[in-house]
């Protein structure tokens, strides 16, 4: 079947977005690297590196060794060429991020500041972007700004549908961004910071992420591609009900995952300070010890549940997830013994972001939607 002119358009900004993306995964490349990696033509590489160059997204740096013929150029890239701002909005706290087109954090701020919808926390969401924009680029360089909420998200609608933890429901998504200069995106905050984990891995396979904040949350990823559910409501793991009458979670049901495995949980136990309960652990207390293993007993059987269920990687995130990999130490043997299948726990992984996941994978989606443009 003839293909028609747009589809050929479609495949040829398809393969100069992958062409970027392979350069942005490397320090430097040749254009014989780029066709063997991307199985693409000597012309058409040629021809998508030339675009590039001239876009300011890649730079010639010097030459290659030779090997016998002509020396191949180097090709880098400009990671800086454009930006993106994420912020995160908690009940507490704002933080806001500025990101290169690698995902990269250029620069960072976390303010404490309980959430409102008054004018003035408004227009200090502006101010914040500002702040971390100012200085860096040219207005044109700033691709948008990523806004990433702790509740259902629905961008169809342009409506935040419901937030425990924000006390809203049905807000108008552009009333958050009024004061903002740039353009927005909303992405629910767990599925941000899900979407960060994979951003720029060498597979986008199936994966679930958890998220362990002063909420439990998380994201159901098929094939890279966030799965959202019905009504929007995938992959709220907090409100998995872990002991059948057990303790009473924000929602106001019993027994909820949350309950048990919320940040809150670990922070409670010393002054509301996350940092210093593992202080406390590197320290040997013993009643925090205690504290610790209990809530790893807990989290096992969560975790567990979740591969069962999806048969995929579980990356655990959020507040506690970032010390995870340092204090876990008997958490693979325990999700070893409730392997039904193989003591294996192989699945686990650690996340890479330790600080603001959620604001950096807000902002990866103004890089996303730049690169799908290109």
């Amino acid at each position: 079947m003839k293909t028609t002119p747009a589809s050929n358009m479609d495949v040829k900004r398809r393969n100069r977005t992958n062409t970027l993306r392979c350069i942005l995964s490397c320090e430097r490349i040749s254009q014989m690297e780029l066709s063997q990696q991307l199985a693409l033509s000597w012309p058409t590489i040629l021809q998508n590196v030339k675009e590039l160059v001239e876009l300011g997204l890649v730079q010639e740096v010097g030459q290659y060794e030779s090997t016998g013929g002509r020396k191949a150029k180097a090709y880098a890239p400009v990671r800086d060429a454009r930006l993106a701002v994420g912020l995160d909005l908690t009940g507490n706290h704002v933080s806001v991020v500025l990101v290169d087109l690698s995902g990269q954090v250029v620069r960072y701020q976390r303010k404490s500041r309980p959430f409102s919808l008054d004018d003035a926390y408004l227009h200090g969401l502006g101010k914040l972007v500002q702040s971390v924009t100012e200085d860096v680029c040219a207005g044109e360089t700033v691709l948008g700004v990523g806004i990433s909420l702790p509740g259902i998200v629905d961008s169809e609608a342009g409506l935040l549908r419901y937030s425990h933890i924000l006390d809203l429901r049905d807000v108008p998504l552009g009333r958050l961004s009024r004061h903002i200069s740039y353009p927005c995106s909303f992405i629910n905050d767990a599925n941000a910071a899900g979407f960060a984990e994979i951003y720029g891995a060498s597979t986008t396979g199936n994966l679930v992420y958890l998220s362990l904040s002063n909420s439990v949350g998380g994201a159901i990823l098929a094939g890279g591609v966030p799965y959202m559910g019905n009504h929007l409501r995938a992959g709220e793991f907090g409100h998995n009900t872990l002991v059948p009458g057990g303790q009473r979670c924000y929602c106001g049901k019993e027994g909820c995952l949350d309950a048990y495995c919320s940040a809150r949980v670990l922070s409670d136990k010393a002054d509301g300070n996350l940092a210093a309960f593992f202080d406390g652990l590197r320290g040997g207390d013993g009643e925090k010890q205690a504290v610790w293993r209990e809530y790893l007993e807990y989290l096992s059987i969560a975790v567990n549940n979740l591969h069962m269920s999806f048969d995929c990687d579980v990356i655990v995130g959020g507040y506690v997830g970032a010390f995870l990999e340092e204090f876990g130490g008997p958490f693979p043997s325990m999700l070893e013994e409730r392997n039904t299948f193989q003591p294996d726990s192989s699945y686990l992984k650690y996340c890479r972001y330790r600080l603001e996941a959620s604001a950096v994978g807000a902002a990866l989606t103004q890089v996303e939607r730049f690169l799908q443009t290109l």
